[in-house]
């Protein structure tokens, strides 16, 4: 795709995107295309009480996907310390990670992604400072994100375990899971889009993600702006690489976060969830999203929970 086609794509998804939103309803990106209806049907829709996390553990070795791990360590007990025999003593831990990398399951704020000097809304980019975000950060959704969730198992479709590093999802690929699937993505959706980036990694061992990963095509942002999603997450990147879009590196994270106020879920992990919609002949869910409570950051940790 051109940088042109690709910035005439932009400005249809960012105008679609905004349709039928108030300004308090901009503020807020895609998470305003959820209603207190759809959080109670998707609640009242809850069949077996099933519960699963679409999380992968946190890394703390370094590999070819994540260079930087997080890192964990004890602060108590300490070096030979032991617990004393008698009385009370604590055990004491400190962690810190690189929120956007390669292999941990995150959320990006809409304050991720600049775009010509922009973030989402027209938000100047200035706001980001090395003390931190002002505008858009994880604290736009501190009381969490909780709505239908919908899974697309893509792999699934097309009959294979998963789609190799650098293959693409397209519009068309959604549609036909969904009529696969017999379910349909609708305004307010958790949409969540399985390439098996999990499964593949298990079984042939991590690989440089950053330079090839399987994602959606640039045009399926589409599909996101016509069925007016509110928050998309993969197994994967979402972005493919190497990118479709000369001179831009992350089309889809810029469509989506950018363009139309779309929070972005990394890397999650569906290989528990998959076979239980698999099973049930059910790929919709009540979803639960609860990132930290950092005000001024870009990204969280975050460990979805599906309930079946």
């Amino acid at each position: 795709m051109s940088e042109a086609s690709f910035r005439s794509l932009y400005r249809t998804v960012r105008d679609r995107a905004a349709q039928g939103l108030d300004d308090a309803g901009r503020r807020r990106g895609a998470l305003s295309r959820i209603t207190p209806g759809d959080v109670t049907a998707a609640a009242n829709g809850v069949r077996y009480g099933r519960t699963v996390s679409l999380a992968a553990p946190i890394e703390t070795r370094p590999g070819p996907d994540n260079p930087e791990p997080a890192s964990h360590r004890m602060t108590a007990p300490a070096g030979d310390e032991k617990p004393a025999a008698d009385g009370l003593a604590f055990a004491r831990d400190r962690f810190a990670m690189n929120v956007h990398g390669d292999a941990d399951s995150h959320l990006d704020a809409l304050c991720h992604v600049m775009f010509d000097g922009e973030l989402y809304g027209g938000v100047p980019a200035g706001s980001v400072t090395p003390d931190g975000a002002g505008a858009l950060t994880v604290d736009l959704v501190a009381d969490g994100v909780a709505g239908r969730g919908v899974l697309l198992d893509v792999p699934r479709l097309r009959g294979v375990p998963w789609l190799e590093p650098g293959d693409q999802v397209t519009a068309g690929d959604l549609v036909a899971a969904e009529a696969a699937q017999d379910v349909t993505v609708g305004p307010g959706d958790l949409l969540f889009v399985r390439v098996g980036h999990r499964d593949r990694r298990r079984s042939l061992g991590a690989w440089d993600a950053a330079r090839a990963r399987a994602g959606l095509h640039p045009e399926a942002a589409r599909f996101l702006a016509e069925r007016g999603v509110a928050v998309l997450g993969s197994d994967g990147n979402n972005d493919t690489a190497p990118s479709l879009v000369a001179g831009v590196p992350f089309p889809l994270h810029v469509l989506a976060v950018q363009a139309m106020g779309l929070h972005l879920l990394d890397y999650l992990d569906f290989e528990e969830l998959a076979p239980e919609c698999e099973r049930l002949a059910r790929w919709h869910f009540l979803c639960v999203v609860a990132p930290l409570r950092l005000p001024a950051a870009t990204g969280s940790p975050v460990n979805p929970i599906a309930v079946l």
